[in-house]
Formats: C-alpha cells, structure tokens, sequence
C-alpha cells in the first residue's frame, strides 16, 4: 500500500517552522543587544523595527492565506525561504535605522508565508480525521524552537560577531527550509491520494466549508477572534513583563530565568494534553479547559505567596499557552472546513495581531497606576475568563454556519 504523502508534508513543515521560528522570531532576541552595542541604536528603535515586522505579519495573514487557498502553499513557501534569507543577509550589512526597519518590514512579509497559519492551512487541506494529529506534530517540533536556536545564536555571536552570525544564520534558513518546502503539494488529490491517505467513494466526497465572505459575516467567527485575541493580550503581557514582575517580588535573577526559561518547555506538555483531551471530550471543552486553566494560573501568582504560587503559574499559563495554538487551528478547521481556512484563519491573525500590542502597553500603563503588578494580573485574570464566554458563544452560534456550509 502507498504510503500516504500527507504525513511526508507534516514532517516538512514541522522541521521548516521549527527553523522559522528559531531563526527569524527568536534571533532577534539574540541580536538586538550586540548590535545595539555596534550601532548606538536604543531598545526602544530596535524594539520598534521588531513590532513593524510582527504588525507586517499580521496584515499579511488575509491576503497569504487567499493565495494559498486559491493556488496552494507550496509556491509561496519557497518564496518566503527566499525572501527570509534575503532579509537575513541584508540585516547583517545595515549601518541606519531606516534600512533596519525595511528588513524587518520585509522578515514580517517571510514570517507570514513560512510560519504556522500556512503550515495550518496545508494540514486542512490533506487531513480530516488525523487533522489535530498533525497539527499536534507540527507544533510539538516546531515548540523546541527557542531551545535549539537561541543557543546555537548565542554561540554563533560569541564566536563571530552578530554581523557574520547573521550570514550563517541566512544560510541555514534558506539551506533548510528551500528543499523541504519543495516537497509540499497542493492536495492529495494531484497525487492520486485522497485526505487522511482513506480509499474508496466515502473519502471522494468533498468536505462541507463555509466560504470567507459568509464567515466574516458571521456572529461565530468574531466571537472566535475575540476569544484567541484575549488569550493572546495575556500571553504578550506575560511575554514583556514576566521577568520585571519576578525580579520586582524579589525572586532571583537565576530563579527568574528558569522560572521564565520553564515555560516553553510547559507548552510542549499542553499540546500532549490537549490532543487526547479534544478527542476524549470536544474541541469546544477542552478549548475552555484551556481558558481557564490561563485564569487559575494568573490567579495563582496573584494570590498564592513564594515560589509555589510561581510554579503554578508556570505549570497552568505554560500548558494554556502551548494547547492555545492548537484549540485555534483545530476550531477554525472544525467550524469552516478546509476550502477557505487560509482566508478565515488569516482574519482571525490579523484580529489577533493587531490587538495584540496592546497587552505589554496596558500592562506597563497599569504598573505605573498601581506601582505593582497585582492590578495586571487580575486583569488577566479576567481577560481569560472573558475568553472563556467567547468560547462559549462561538459553541452557542455555530448552528448557524450549518446553512451557509457547502
């Protein structure tokens, strides 16, 4: 029996998203404080240069996942290799701020084409019933980023400066990732396959979907935006102010960064749970499980003193962060089918990213207005348990996709 190419597409991507997020989302956290040093650039123009690039993405994600719903993913993929090491090499030549925010405006456009919201869009095209499966391999993988490539960065600075660190680093992208993407087909069908590698009429059928146009129309799907743009606010809050809240209670600076350090190793133990637990109990339960296992874990450093309320938080936000980026993927592909996910799941990106920023912002502004950070974390408190009722709304509104489904 033919071995099904699916599984082949999977591995692709997740060792190629492992090496995006590594390289082009990581590095910068790497490389910013050398060349800082070089150039006399502050943290805040760095900083800005990063957000462009992060704000590129974000508007990025409608207009990427049209194309690859109309054309498929694999021609833009290689693109976005292309243009990712492109961007690499000039990073490593700039001398002026301006030339350093039009490489990060042009490393967002990569980011958009080459991290998970397309890998995601392929996976919904050539698996239904194993389609949580190989999210959860994609995301298990590409989860061990940070832990391979921040290393590997910081060794390549030390030894040959961040200038030559970045040319290897744009070697190693393009190396990488141009050979895997080439593998990646538009769908199962140009190779005489059929979704999840099934055989017979009952797999011939195609798969109901809901198109873009009637999505966005649609209560469910700004129900779903909100619910993963409050998720997110607490995650990028946490993201920019979990360090300066540890260090400000006293904790150590090595406490700290392993505490901090612990949690994306946390996520890839979220993600395991996630899978049989969707499976076991419904996408839209464990989705909520995720919720409000965010909420506890907020609550937990609110209120429980010492280092055991810190490794709760670590524990509950770690597990609900990583199972978060499945929830999203599996709900999206569960609620609209694969014809037009790239389109919905970009709009539910660019939602998220545009609202984003308004975590680390909201947070330092309510830091100033309290002197602590206790106001912060009853916010996210909150904040979870908000997008908990979305959750549930999106569950109390999906019956009415069913006459828009084709």
């Amino acid at each position: 029996m033919k071995r099904f190419y699916g599984w082949n597409i999977v591995w692709a991507l997740a060792l190629t998203t492992t090496v995006g997020y590594g390289i082009l989302y990581y590095g910068f956290g790497v490389l910013v404080k050398p060349m800082e040093a070089e150039l006399g650039w502050s943290r805040a123009q760095t900083s800005g240069a990063y957000s462009l690039g992060l704000l590129v993405s974000g508007l990025a994600a409608v207009p990427v996942g049209h194309w690859v719903d109309r054309h498929g993913a694999r021609g833009l993929l290689l693109l976005g290799s292309l243009l990712g090491s492109l961007m690499l090499l000039a990073w490593s030549q700039v001398h002026s701020l301006a030339a350093f925010y039009l490489v990060w405006a042009g490393m967002g456009l990569a980011m958009a084409m080459v991290l998970y919201e397309v890998a995601f869009t392929v996976v919904a095209v050539w698996f239904r019933r194993w389609r949580h499966r190989a999210t959860f391999v994609i995301t298990m993988v590409a989860g061990l980023a940070s832990t391979v490539f921040v290393p590997l960065e910081t060794l390549l600075v030390g030894e040959l400066g961040w200038r030559s660190a970045l040319v290897v680093l744009a070697l190693l992208f393009g190396g990488i990732t141009l050979p895997l993407h080439a593998l990646v087909r538009r769908r199962p069908q140009d190779l005489g396959q059929w979704p999840d590698g099934e055989t017979g009429p009952a797999a011939q059928g195609a798969e109901a979907s809901v198109s873009a146009r009637a999505a966005f129309a649609g209560a469910t799907f700004w129900w779903l935006a909100a619910a993963f743009t409050l998720l997110r606010l607490t995650t990028a809050a946490v993201g920019a102010h979990g360090v300066p809240l540890l260090l400000e209670r006293g904790y150590s600076p090595a406490f700290t960064a392993a505490a901090v350090g612990s949690i994306g190793l946390v996520q890839l133990l979220g993600r395991a749970f996630f899978l049989p637990g969707s499976q076991r109990w419904s996408l839209h339960r464990a989705t909520l499980g995720v919720m409000f296992a965010q909420a506890l874990g907020s609550l937990a450093l609110l209120l429980v003193p010492g280092s055991p309320g810190v490794w709760a938080f670590v524990l509950l936000y770690g597990m609900s962060n990583g199972a978060g980026t499945l929830a999203r993927a599996g709900l999206t592909a569960e609620l609209y089918g694969p014809a037009s996910y790239g389109r919905i799941n970009g709009g539910v990106s660019l939602v998220v990213s545009l609202t984003q920023s308004l975590g680390p912002i909201g947070a330092g502004l309510l830091h100033g207005l309290w002197g602590g950070y206790d106001a912060v974390l009853g916010i996210l408190v909150a904040s979870s348990l908000l997008a908990a009722a979305c959750v549930w709304q999106v569950q109390a509104t999906r019956g009415r996709l069913e006459g828009v489904r084709s």
